[in-house]
């Protein structure tokens, strides 16, 4: 027992850890010294090595496969083609990610080809070897008699009526056509003073990480226990897919995520990879490993954002929009691995923070024999976004309006906050933005980008033969998405203090994040919390890391189970402590009594807690120092942003320097305002990769053209502006702690500022810009194009 008082007075001088602390990530040092251990790093004794075969045509029949030459190679162990797993597997084909989603059956990808396949990149078979490299050089020796097909790789060729199939087994290569709308759309057009016509469209591009896919498994032959090491988002879903597909016992089933290199969406999904290996594993009773290659994540990891718009915009002369209609096709690639979630993102998306009155949007989402596409950062929302503020540089072009002061006629204003759009989200909830205050972000947008110093650095720049614009763009996205996600918080007798969650940690500090929340209710330092990640024996339900979620369900199932844990351990040092619990405090581990100046520590309480055979518990409870909290929460909470940025064009070159960047983002609450920056700069960085660099090419046949990073470029340090970042709150009521999501909203904007702000610079050549990415090339045709046009 100590002296009580001295431990208050000494806690109250120290900041208490928790909310709104710029406290350093816990995970760094281990990641800055070598020491973290990502997939490839687990040691595994006796691992065999795998590699895949995978097509080399967009489209083709396979008439046979030969894989004797294959197994015959030294060092090789087996090779399997599709059906010498069908022993090991219950399905042909992978399930759908989305299991309320109602598709057809042969939507999904197989696991492995079977005798057609539809992209380069599909795996065919897989050779399992002593070495990675005597896998490949086998890999190389299967021998394939494939009768090629006719392929489409543009998704408006695949609308046409004598389009060659995507796959043979499909009708038509139109997945789905709906239409979004709502009020009077007709009678906006027919009054409106404006209309504005145009077309727009944004390209495709990967997700990178610097850790592609990777997956390790290992059958332990004493109880029969399957292993599985995967570079996932998902841990939770991905053991519930290998029960299914594998017909494993769920207690004989264990998924653990080590260290994850990075995500950005392109793990947010179950791959054939992930089946596989785990059913050779089990069938060779070895453990087998796969890692995915660069050229690989380029072939085969899911891409996104080739959309392509034709929209009409009615408005008032005085700038206000009345209407808003048109279409959009939709490039969903070959498969559909995960339902169709990010053309509906797009298209109920569409009005971001501004008042439509009416709109009405037609989808077309189509087959193409390229990579499946699903969820990258963003997931539809940076298209949209790029498409709507497009239209209102259009509309400030045509009414002679300031570019900002036309948003700010359009932009939800605060008295209208919570809005209910008039559209629901794809599971028929209403869309409605619960917080945030757009105008106020466009304002400290505005004032920070120093416009009145603008026109003065514009004409030295001309001096020199450079051309400046600024742009700005506003954006808004739906944050953590439910149902629920989980966490149980344990005290040890040791005093450790651990948290579980059904989080996953990618690199985005959430297990800093997590520790700050868990270690204020105990008063202690985070780094005095254990958090365990993606592991399903840990903890029983999770949902993982993707759509901006984890700071908010994970952080609310903490701070719900640290609460709960909380009031435990109060209850039992009261008895303890023969003190009332209103006169008990906890700091540094230890409880103490105002009254009788008496105090215990958590780990003793923990011991205690424990219980002693023939002893009874301090009072009557379940044993142990341990809650578990699900925070549900159906709805999602509306995170927002505006960007702007500065540009210098050299119209000769067609090179574009950013020379001011500026994020003003409404992330709620902030847990810890360092990595909440972090967070805004990368995506900031994932938007400028889409704005000017990310071409991911294919020719008329679906070959793909870029299959290095020496061929698709990505942003690096010498591209980067320095990145200024804004705060501006609005915490939502959906959560106890107010928190939005943050990781997707900064990279929704980031293209159609840059873009806006090229187009203004541009202004006395008379370009017009309605397309992303924007190379040096493209630049040039389009300065060229727009010179002649004034000839």
């Amino acid at each position: 027992m100590n002296n009580s008082r001295a431990l208050e007075r000494t806690a109250l001088e120290l900041p208490a850890p928790g909310m709104g602390q710029s406290f350093l990530r816990l995970e760094d040092q281990a990641l800055l010294s070598g020491q973290a251990q990502f997939l490839d790093d687990i040691p595994m004794d006796g691992v065999l090595h795998a590699c895949f075969v995978r097509s080399p045509h967009a489209h083709a029949r396979i008439r046979s496969i030969d894989l004797s030459a294959a197994r015959a190679l030294p060092g090789v162990d087996a090779v399997f083609a599709a059906q010498d797993l069908m022993g090991e597997l219950t399905h042909w084909r992978m399930p759908l990610g989305f299991a309320f989603a109602v598709l057809p059956e042969n939507t999904v990808p197989f696991v492995l080809a079977r005798d057609e396949v539809a992209f380069v990149g599909e795996a065919i078979a897989v050779v399992v070897a002593q070495s990675r490299h005597i896998a490949e050089d086998a890999a190389a020796l299967v021998a394939i008699d494939f009768e090629i097909l006719p392929a489409v790789a543009d998704a408006r060729q695949a609308l046409a009526p004598d389009a060659p199939p995507v796959r043979t087994e499909l009708d038509s290569n139109v997945l789905q056509n709906y239409t979004l709308a709502y009020g009077e759309i007709d009678k906006a057009f027919e009054g409106a003073e404006i209309l504005i016509e145009a077309a727009f469209s944004a390209h495709r591009g990967c997700a990178h990480p610097i850790e592609g896919r990777g997956v390790l498994a290992r059958l332990d032959i004493a109880d029969q226990e399957l292993t599985v090491w995967s570079s996932t988002q998902m841990a939770h879903e991905l053991h519930y897919t290998l029960a299914l597909m594998l017909g494993q016992r769920e207690d004989q089933l264990r998924v653990i995520t080590p260290d994850v290199g990075g995500g950005f969406g392109a793990k947010f999904m179950i791959y054939p990879e992930e089946i596989v290996i785990p059913a050779v594993a089990r069938l060779l009773r070895r453990p087998v490993k796969w890692i995915e290659d660069r050229r690989e994540n380029f072939l085969t990891s899911i891409q996104e954002r080739d959309q392509f718009w034709t929209m009409s915009l009615a408005a008032d002369r005085d700038g206000r929009i009345r209407g808003l209609r048109g279409h959009f096709v939709h490039d969903h690639g070959a498969y559909t691995p995960q339902g169709t979630n990010v053309p509906y993102n797009a298209a109920s998306s569409m009005t971001g923070p501004y008042l439509v009155p009416a709109f009405s949007l037609t989808a077309d989402v189509v087959y193409t024999n390229k990579v499946p596409v699903a969820t990258v950062r963003g997931a539809g929302y940076p298209q949209a976004a790029f498409v709507m503020d497009r239209l209102l540089d259009r509309l400030a072009q045509r009414t002679g309006l300031d570019p900002i002061r036309c948003r700010e006629l359009n932009l939800i204003p605060i008295s209208k906050i919570p809005y209910t759009k008039p559209l629901k989200s794809r599971a028929g909830v209403p869309l409605v933005i619960d917080s945030g205050d757009f105008p106020r972000m466009q304002a400290m947008a505005e004032q920070a980008m120093d416009r009145s110093g603008f026109e003065q650095r514009r004409q030295a720049a001309l001096q020199q033969g450079l051309y400046l614009g600024q742009g700005l763009a506003n954006a808004v996205k739906p944050t953590g998405r439910g149902p629920y996600e989980s966490a149980t918080v344990k005290i040890f007798p040791s005093g450790r203090i651990a948290v579980f969650t059904g989080a996953l940690a990618m690199g985005q500090g959430i297990k800093t994040s997590l520790a700050q929340i868990c270690a204020a209710h105990f008063g202690i330092d985070p780094g005095g919390v254990d958090i365990h990640a993606g592991d399903t024996r840990h903890i029983g339900f999770g949902m993982g890391g993707f759509a901006s979620r984890q700071a908010l369900m994970a952080g609310t199932a903490v701070e719900q189970a640290s609460k709960q844990l909380r009031e435990k351990v109060l209850q039992v040092a009261a008895a303890v402590l023969n003190a009332a619990p209103e006169t008990l405090s906890i700091a540094y581990g230890i409880v103490a009594s105002s009254a009788t100046d008496q105090t215990v520590s958590l780990a003793r309480l923990a011991m205690m807690l424990k219980g002693v055979p023939g002893y009874s518990l301090p009072i009557q409870t379940d044993p142990g120092l341990e809650c578990t909290a699900h925070f549900h929460c159906d709805a999602q909470t509306y995170a927002g942003s505006t960007h702007a940025c500065e540009v210098q064009v050299d119209a000769a070159t067609g090179a574009i320097e950013i020379t001011r960047y500026l994020a003003v983002q409404d992330c709620g609450n902030l847990i810890n305002p360092l990595i909440v920056t972090g967070q805004v700069v990368g995506g900031v960085v994932h938007g400028l990769g889409n704005a000017l660099f990310e071409h991911m090419a294919y020719d008329a046949q679906g070959q793909p053209l870029s299959t290095t990073c020496a061929e698709y470029l990505l942003p690096t340090a010498p591209e980067i502006p320095h990145i200024d970042v804004l705060f501006c709150p609005s915490p939502t009521p959906l959560n106890p702690l107010g928190v939005k999501g943050v990781g997707e909203c900064s990279t929704i904007a980031v293209a159609a500022a840059v873009i806006s702000a090229v187009e203004q610079a541009l202004a006395p050549l008379n370009v017009c810009i309605n397309e992303f990415p924007l190379s040096p090339m493209r630049l040039l045709e389009l300065i060229d194009q727009a010179t002649q046009k004034t000839q």
